[in-house]
C-alpha cells in the first residue's frame, strides 16, 4: 500500500485496470439523459453502450447533458481515501471546463474541519482526458514506488506544462447537436468534410486548424508531437477514442515513426467527453518519458525495464 493516496474521475480516460492496479480512487461525473434519467460516468453506463446510443441518435435528437460530481462525492472519496492514508492528492481536469476542482476545494475543507492530521492537496492539471490522465497515473506510480507527497507534488508541477492533448473528431455532428456550432457551420463543414484539430492551451480549448481526410489529421497530429518533443524524443502516448481502436492504432504507427514510444495506452473516451465529440472521434495523449530526478522510481519497480508496452481495452 502507497503512503499517498490518489483521486481522481472519470473524465482521467484511464484504462479500467490501471485504477485498480494503482489504486486510484475514481470519482465518476454524471451523464443526465433527455428523458430525465441520470446514471454515473463510466460506473454505470460504459464507453461502448454510450457511443451506440450516440451513433442511434437522429440529428434532432437532445444529447444528453454532463455535470462534474459534487462536494458530497469528493467529501465521501476523500474519507474513503483517509482510511488508508494520511496524505491525499486529488486531481482534476481543468477548472475552466468543469467546477470539479471548485467542488473539491469546497470537499477538502469540510474533511479537514473534522480530520485530524490528514492533508488533501487538490491539484488543477489544466487538462482533460488523458492529459489528466497520464498526470495522475504517474503519480499513483510514484506513490506506489515509495515517494512520498512533496516528491509526487514535484513531480506533478513538472508535468502539467508539457503533457499535452491532440484530438479530431470524424464529424462535426455532434457539436451540431449539443448546440456548440450553428447549422449554417456545419452544413459547411460536412459538405467539405471538415475535421477540425483541437488541443489545449492552459485549460482552455485551442483550434489547431482542420484536415480534409482522416489520414491528413492524423499526419497533421504527428507532426504536431515531433515539434513539440523532437525527431526520436521519447514520450508515453496514450490514443484516446469513440469506438474507433483501430485508427487510433493507425494514428500511433504514425507517431511512431517520428518519436519514441516508451509505453502506449489505448482509452476509449468515457460517456462524458465522447458525448461532445461523437462516434470516430480519435485523439492522443502525450508526456515526455523522462520527466524527474527520481529516475525510473517514479514509474514503480515493475515497471522499471518493462520497454513498450501496451493496455487495449474495450475491444
Amino acid at each position: 500500500m502507497s503512503n499517498v493516496a490518489v483521486i481522481t474521475d472519470s473524465t482521467a480516460s484511464l484504462p479500467t485496470e490501471m485504477y485498480a492496479r494503482y489504486e486510484i480512487l475514481m470519482v465518476p461525473y454524471y451523464i443526465h439523459f433527455p428523458d430525465g434519467t441520470s446514471r454515473r460516468d463510466v460506473t454505470e453506463v460504459g464507453a461502448e453502450e454510450f457511443v451506440a446510443y450516440l451513433a442511434s441518435l437522429p440529428d434532432d435528437a437532445r444529447l444528453p447533458k454532463t455535470a462534474n460530481p459534487g462536494v458530497g462525492d469528493y467529501e465521501r472519496a476523500y474519507d474513503q481515501a483517509a482510511e488508508r492514508s494520511d496524505r491525499i492528492l486529488s486531481l482534476h481536469m481543468t477548472s475552466k471546463g468543469s467546477g470539479a476542482y471548485q467542488a473539491a476545494l469546497v470537499a477538502r475543507e469540510g474533511v479537514l474541519s473534522r480530520l485530524r492530521g490528514v492533508r488533501i492537496e487538490v491539484i488543477d492539471t489544466r487538462n482533460v482526458s488523458m492529459g489528466h490522465g497520464w498526470v495522475a497515473l504517474q503519480a499513483a506510480r510514484a506513490a506506489a514506488a515509495g515517494a512520498d507527497l512533496e516528491e509526487i507534488l514535484q513531480l506533478v508541477k513538472r508535468m502539467i506544462p508539457v503533457t499535452r492533448m491532440i484530438q479530431t473528431a470524424d464529424t462535426l455532428r455532434y457539436l451540431y447537436m449539443g448546440g456548440r456550432i450553428g447549422q449554417a457551420q456545419y452544413l459547411m463543414g460536412s459538405l467539405l468534410r471538415i475535421r477540425p484539430l483541437v488541443s489545449m492551451e492552459d485549460g482552455e480549448i485551442v483550434a489547431l486548424g482542420v484536415a480534409r481526410t482522416r489520414s491528413g489529421a492524423y499526419r497533421r497530429m504527428a507532426e504536431l508531437v515531433e515539434r513539440a518533443v523532437g525527431r526520436r524524443g521519447r514520450i508515453r502516448l496514450a490514443l484516446t477514442h469513440a469506438d474507433a481502436e483501430e485508427d487510433a492504432r493507425r494514428l500511433a504507427s504514425l507517431v511512431g515513426e517520428v518519436v519514441t514510444i516508451t509505453e502506449t495506452l489505448y482509452c476509449p473516451l468515457p460517456p462524458t467527453l465522447a458525448v461532445h465529440s461523437g462516434p470516430g472521434t480519435v485523439g492522443l495523449c502525450y508526456t515526455p518519458s523522462d520527466l524527474s530526478e527520481f529516475g525510473q522510481r517514479l514509474v514503480g519497480r515493475e515497471e522499471a525495464n518493462a520497454g513498450q508496452r501496451e493496455a487495449i481495452v474495450g475491444r
